[in-house]
């Protein structure tokens, strides 16, 4: 292991120390958001749960707003110690739940799963919440029920990256392209005949809402996704004299491989991995020397890297982004791809009270050139301008906006709406 990478697993290590003693409260705070449920069901409909990201943050905050729902995912493959750090109990899964090996491939089967997502039966709710980057909003309904979807975003494998999960699901046999792609346009067809399903679309942001209105044809509400802002606010230590980092599910459209190229070029700089997922045996293979996947490293432990980090990275065309404002609540600067809803969560250095630097281009030039800038301006940056804009995504704004829009939907939907209405505790 060369010198450069051990002092990185060094930097990790204290991260971790220094985060021992630190707790961080996962109850409501006072003036929090539950659910009123004395005459109406609920159903959360997820799209599958294996791995925690910022879909099951937001999942977990739903939990909390209705807490006696019952939750209906594809499949879930959470540990006992992350279900109960999500506050997730009882789950009712499909049949693909016991396939034999489904954990290692069910994502490979994701074009069969609009039969499956349609076979649950939930005619007995009086309210279906979905939140679903994929299938969940497929669920069928009866007609005197209402069904409000969170939508992180239309299927990006069918819709916005069909070309590119196209190239990886064919390889070198191009002679399969044909029918990837007929299969891709069959789900389309589905998808947008299933999202007439949905009473009332919420959209993750702005950049969503003009996808789900494109992709769709249907109006949304938009709502930004709840960020733990305390958590990461006690680890800002005002220092970030640590490596670059970056916090990530190692999925392809998080465009990782980006940032490791990037980072191969300035051999001089450090970057610390946090996170896992697929492409981490490929990402594995070309790892330069001053690049460490680190893994998961815990809560606590990921909050102290962050908070020391001189900057985040990201690359990703994002639908939201919670881990770049998780890095501003830490007093920390982002260097971020521009493209999808970057723009609605980081303020670059062209405008007044900078948070991060922008680019323009998913390219490891473009990267290079964006750390550079940030290194010239840095001084631009405050922690003080960071945590102020992290502040405006707090799950307390959550609950109050997308309680508004259930109460919206049960409105406009049904004559006499059960009694769903969120409360101030």
């Amino acid at each position: 292991m060369t010198r450069m990478r051990l002092r990185a697993q060094a930097f990790i290590g204290l991260c971790s120390h220094r985060g021992s003693d630190v707790q961080f409260s996962r109850s409501l705070p006072s003036g929090a958001f539950v659910a009123v449920m004395e005459t109406a069901s609920i159903a959360l409909v997820h799209d599958w749960l294996d791995a925690p990201g910022g879909g099951e943050a937001v999942f977990a905050e739903l939990l909390r707003m209705y807490p006696k729902a019952d939750v209906y995912t594809l499949v879930d493959f959470l540990s006992a110690a992350e279900r109960s750090k999500l506050g997730i109990g009882r789950v009712t899964t499909s049949a693909w739940q016991r396939m034999p090996g489904a954990r290692h491939w069910f994502r490979y089967a994701a074009l069969l799963y609009p039969n499956i997502v349609e076979r649950f039966e939930l005619s007995r709710y009086d309210l279906i919440i979905s939140d679903s980057h994929a299938v969940a909003k497929g669920i069928r309904k009866r007609k005197n029920q209402v069904h409000v979807c969170y939508c992180y975003t239309p299927a990006r494998f069918a819709w916005t990256m069909a070309a590119t999960y196209g190239e990886r699901a064919t390889g070198s046999n191009r002679w399969l392209a044909p029918f990837v792609d007929r299969a891709f346009a069959r789900f389309r067809s589905w998808d947008r005949a299933a999202s007439e399903r949905v009473d009332h679309f919420v959209a993750s942001s702005k950049h969503i809402g003009q996808l789900i209105a494109d992709c769709y044809g249907r109006r949304a509400d938009v709502v930004y996704p709840p960020v733990d802002v305390a958590r990461f606010a006690c680890a800002d230590t005002g220092a970030h004299t640590g490596p670059y980092v970056t916090v990530s599910r190692l999925v392809p459209y998080k465009r990782i491989d980006l940032l490791v190229e990037a980072f191969r070029r300035m051999p001089s700089r450090t970057l610390i991995i946090v996170g896992d997922g697929p492409e981490r045996r490929h990402l594995a293979r070309r790892l330069p020397s001053n690049v460490t996947l680190a893994g998961h490293i815990g809560d606590i432990a990921c909050a102290t890297l962050v908070g020391n980090a001189r900057a985040f990275l990201f690359a990703a065309m994002e639908d939201f982004g919670i881990a770049p404002l998780e890095a501003q609540a830490a007093g920390t600067p982002v260097i971020a791809y521009q493209g999808g809803a970057i723009t609605e969560t980081i303020v670059d250095l062209d405008r007044p009270g900078p948070t991060g630097v922008l680019y323009d281009q998913q390219t490891p030039k473009a990267i290079i050139d964006a750390v550079g800038r940030f290194e010239r301006e840095a001084a631009r940056i405050t922690r003080d301008a960071c945590r102020k804009n992290a502040s405006r995504f707090g799950a307390e704004r959550f609950r109050a906006e997308f309680g508004a829009c259930v109460d919206e939907a049960l409105a406009m939907t049904r004559d006499e709406a059960p009694a769903v209405r969120p409360v101030d505790a």
